[in-house]
C-alpha cells in the first residue's frame, strides 16, 4: 500500500514583515511555539501524567480519574494491544465511544502502541461504518457495547482482526460499575445480542498485566497519529492524516492562548462535544492535559437539563460548544440559576458564533463567549478571539505559528478588508488525505498552504471575519449572499430560536434566499421577518421565501446541515 504525502513546511519566521494581527496580539501569547517540544503525542502527554501525578484528569457520571490512573491504564491496554491483539506499529485501530472514560484510555492506549487512532461516530449506520472502516484499513475496533450490534453485520467486510468492547460502568469503582452495570441492563436487551471470534471486554484489557517484555514505542514525530474523518472542503469523506507534530503543534498552540487565563492545576473544562470530534480533542482532551486540568466529560450534550446539572455541580472554569448548544443553554430557564464565579470562558467552535448568542450568554455568565475557527485539516484550530475581550462578529487572530493568508480565484492575496478565500500555513496543517493523493493536491499546495473552501476577510486590527463556506454562497443577480450574516441578523428577532439559510434556483435572479425558521414566539409571521430584515439588510439579501419548522437538521456535534434543507 503506497501513500503519498505532501510535504508541509513550516511557516517563516516573522519579523521583517509582520502580519497586521500581532499588533492586536494579548501581551501574555508567544508569536510561536516549538513543535518539536516534544519526540510524539504520546510523549506529550505521558510528560503529563508524569508532572501532573496525583491530579484528576477526567471526571465522567461522577467518578474521576487521575493522571497516573490514566497512564496505568493506558499501559496496561497498549500492551494488549500489541501483545494479544498483534497490533504493529503503523496498524490503525477505530475507536468508536461517547465521552466516558474509556475513551482517552483507549487514545493514549493506542498511541503508546505505536498505532494510528481512527475517531469513528457511535452514531454511524453499518453504511457509513463500513466504509470508513474499510478505507482505513482499521485491524482493531473499540466499540461501546451498545453499538456493537452495527459491526456484527459488517465486520467480514472489514480488516478488523479484534474487537473491544466497553461499557458504560468500566474504570468506575467496584460498586458503582456494578450499578451502572445493572441500571444499563436494558441496553443490552434493547440490540441483537452480537457475536464475535476474537472479542474482549476493555475493562479485562487494562486489568492485565504487560509482560516484561512490554515496551512503548516511539513513532516518529512525522508518523500519522490519527485518521480524522471529514467532508473537508471539497464534500467526500475521507482521512485527514494528523501526525503526531501536528496534533502537539496545535495542543502548544492552544495551551500558549488560554493557559495564562487559567491558573495551572486548577482548570477545569467542561467537556459536552465528542471527544470523536477534533475541535474537543484537541481544545479539550490535549491542551488541557497539557496543563494538568479536569476535563469533565458528558456523554450526551443533548440532554439539557442534565448537563446544566453536571454544570452546577461541577462549577467548571471554561467549556467548549458550538452555537445551537450555546442556544439551548441560554434558553433553559434553569441555566441562569447556575454560580458562574468560577468561569471564566468559555469558546464557541465548529460552526459560526450568532452575536445574539454571544450577547445574551454574556448577560447571563457575566463572561465572555469567544468564537475560534478552524478545520479538521487544522487540527483544527487556526483562530482565536482573545479571552478577555473578544471582537464580536469576527474568529479572532491566527494563533501562534501560524499563517493566514485571504486570495481571490485566481491565488493573489487580496486587500485588507476584500473577501476572499482563507488559505492557511502552519505546524498544524495535516499531511494529507488517507491514500487520496487527487483530493490532497486539490487543497493542499506544495509549498503547505492549506486551501479551506471558506469565505473570509481581515479587518484592518488583524481580525478575521469568516463570512461562509464558499459553496454555501448564495449568488442573487451576481451579488454574493452569505448564509451567516443573514442568520445572525435574524436570529436577533427576539421571536427566533433558530434559523437557517440556503440559495434556491430563482427564474428571474438565478439563486434566491430561503430562510427557515424555528419559532421562539409561536405568534410569528412571515410578514414580520421579512419587515426585521428589510430594516437591517440590503435588498437582495432579504428572504424570498420563509418556511417555519419545528427543528432544523443537525450533525451529532449540533452544526446545522444546510443540505439537508436543500
Amino acid at each position: 500500500m503506497t501513500l503519498e504525502l505532501q510535504s508541509t513546511p513550516a511557516p517563516a519566521d516573522v519579523g521583517a514583515a509582520d502580519p497586521i494581527w500581532f499588533a492586536s496580539y494579548p501581551a501574555s501569547v508567544p508569536r510561536s511555539i516549538d513543535p518539536d517540544s516534544y519526540p510524539s503525542l504520546a510523549a506529550m502527554l505521558l510528560d503529563a501524567c508524569r508532572r501532573h501525578n496525583g491530579h484528576p484528569a477526567f471526571e465522567c457520571l461522577g467518578v474521576r480519574m487521575s493522571y497516573d490512573e490514566w497512564e496505568r491504564l493506558s499501559r496496561a491496554f497498549a500492551a494488549f494491544l500489541v501483545e494479544e491483539a498483534k497490533c504493529r506499529p503503523g496498524d490503525r485501530v477505530a475507536i468508536m465511544l461517547p465521552n466516558l472514560l474509556a475513551y482517552p484510555v483507549a487514545f493514549l492506549g493506542a498511541l503508546r502502541g505505536g498505532l494510528t487512532v481512527v475517531n469513528v461516530n457511535p452514531l454511524y449506520t453499518q453504511r457509513e461504518l463500513k466504509e470508513q472502516l474499510a478505507d482505513s484499513g482499521a485491524v482493531a475496533i473499540v466499540i461501546m457495547e451498545n453499538f456493537a450490534h452495527k459491526l456484527e453485520t459488517i465486520l467480514a467486510e472489514t480488516r478488523i482482526r479484534h474487537v473491544v468492547v466497553a461499557r458504560l460502568g468500566d474504570f468506575m469503582p467496584a460498586l458503582k460499575r456494578l450499578i451502572f452495570n445493572f441500571a444499563n441492563a436494558h441496553i443490552r436487551r434493547a440490540v441483537p445480542p452480537w457475536r464475535f471470534d476474537k472479542v474482549t471486554l476493555l475493562q479485562d484489557a487494562c486489568s492485565r498485566r504487560p509482560s516484561e517484555r512490554y515496551a512503548d514505542a516511539h513513532p516518529a514525530a512525522t508518523a500519522p497519529a490519527l485518521l480524522q474523518y471529514t467532508g473537508g472542503t471539497t464534500g467526500v469523506p475521507k482521512g485527514a492524516i494528523l501526525t503526531h507534530r501536528n496534533l502537539v503543534a496545535n495542543a502548544l498552540q492552544g495551551r500558549a492562548w488560554i493557559a495564562p487565563h487559567l491558573p495551572e492545576e486548577q482548570g477545569s473544562v467542561l467537556t459536552p462535544l465528542p471527544l470523536y470530534h477534533i475541535f474537543s480533542l484537541t481544545a479539550n482532551l490535549l491542551a488541557f492535559a497539557l496543563m494538568g486540568g479536569l476535563s469533565v466529560l458528558v456523554p450526551d450534550p443533548r440532554d439539557i437539563k442534565g448537563l446544566i446539572r453536571t454544570m452546577r455541580r461541577a462549577r467548571v472554569t471554561t467549556m467548549t460548544g458550538v452555537n445551537t448548544l450555546f442556544n439551548a443553554l441560554i434558553n433553559a430557564p434553569e441555566f441562569a440559576t447556575l454560580d458562574f464565579s468560577r468561569l471564566a470562558f468559555a469558546i464557541g467552535g465548529g460552526a459560526a458564533l450568532q452575536s445574539a448568542v454571544a450577547t445574551r450568554w454574556r448577560e447571563i455568565t457575566g463572561t465572555a463567549l469567544v468564537e475560534g475557527y478552524g478545520l479538521t485539516e487544522a487540527s483544527p484550530i487556526v483562530c482565536i478571539n482573545p479571552l478577555k475581550n473578544p471582537k464580536l462578529g469576527t474568529v479572532g487572530l491566527p494563533i501562534s505559528s501560524t499563517e493566514v493568508a485571504i486570495r481571490d480565484d485566481s491565488g493573489k492575496d487580496v486587500a485588507v478588508g476584500e473577501a476572499g478565500e482563507v488559505c492557511v500555513r502552519g505546524p498544524q496543517v495535516m499531511q494529507g488525505y488517507w491514500q487520496r493523493p487527487d483530493e490532497t493536491k486539490l487543497v493542499l499546495a506544495a509549498d503547505g498552504w492549506l486551501h479551506t473552501g471558506d469565505i473570509g476577510a481581515f479587518d484592518a486590527q488583524g481580525f478575521l471575519k469568516i463570512l461562509d463556506r464558499k459553496k454555501d454562497m448564495v449568488n442573487v443577480s451576481g451579488f454574493k449572499v452569505f448564509p451567516n450574516e443573514v442568520e445572525d441578523v435574524i436570529g436577533r428577532h427576539p421571536g427566533v430560536l433558530e434559523a437557517a439559510v440556503i440559495g434556491v434556483p430563482d427564474s428571474n435572479t438565478g439563486q434566491a434566499v430561503k430562510l427557515f425558521v424555528v419559532r421562539r414566539d409561536p405568534a410569528l409571521e412571515a410578514a414580520d421577518l421579512t419587515a426585521y430584515a428589510r430594516a437591517r439588510l440590503a435588498g437582495y439579501k432579504i428572504p424570498k421565501t420563509i418556511v417555519f419548522v419545528d427543528s432544523l437538521p443537525k450533525s451529532n456535534i449540533g452544526k446545522i446541515i444546510r443540505k439537508d434543507l436543500k
